[in-house]
C-alpha cells in the first residue's frame, strides 16, 4: 500500500512539472529541448553522481573516528552547504561568461571565488564550534551525577 501511494504521488509530481513546462515554455520546439535536458539530468544523477556521493559518505563513516557526539553530521552539512554554492555560482566562480556579467551588471566576476572558500571556511567553523559545545555537554552531562 505504500509504495502504491508514494508511486501515485511521483506520478502526481511528474504530472505537475510537465504542466508547469509546458505552461511556461508552451508548444515551441524547446519544450522537447528541455524534456532531453531534464531526462539526461535524471539520469546523470542516478547512474554518476548518487553512487559517487553515496561511495563517498560511506567513506567518511569508516574514515572519521568514532566519538560521543557523532562528528558525521557536522563534516556532511557543510559539505553539503559548499557542495550547493559551488554548483549554483561555479559559473562566476570559473568566470564563465565574464564579459556577458560585466555588460550587463557593471560588475567583474572575481569576488565570487574568494566569497565561496569564506563560506566554506565559516560553514566548517561553525559545525566545529557546534560539535564542541555539544561534545562540552555530554561531557558534563556524564560528570555530574
Amino acid at each position: 500500500m505504500l509504495l502504491g501511494s508514494r508511486l501515485l504521488a511521483a506520478l502526481g509530481c511528474f504530472a505537475l512539472a510537465g504542466w508547469a513546462a509546458y505552461a511556461i515554455v508552451g508548444g515551441s520546439p524547446d519544450l522537447v529541448t528541455m524534456a532531453w535536458w531534464f531526462a539526461g539530468a535524471v539520469l546523470l544523477h542516478d547512474l554518476v553522481l548518487f553512487p559517487l556521493y553515496a561511495a563517498g559518505d560511506r567513506l567518511l563513516l569508516l574514515a572519521l573516528p568514532r566519538t560521543r557526539v557523532p562528528l558525521v553530521n557536522h563534516v556532511r552539512i557543510p559539505v553539503l552547504g559548499s557542495g550547493l554554492a559551488l554548483l549554483m555560482f561555479l559559473p562566476g566562480i570559473i568566470r564563465q561568461g565574464a564579459l556577458s556579467t560585466l555588460n550587463a551588471t557593471g560588475l567583474d566576476q572575481e569576488p565570487y571565488r574568494m566569497r565561496w572558500v569564506w563560506l566554506t571556511v565559516v560553514l566548517f567553523a561553525v559545525s566545529a564550534l557546534v560539535w564542541t559545545a555539544r561534545t562540552l555537554l555530554a561531557r558534563r552531562a556524564v560528570s555530574e551525577p
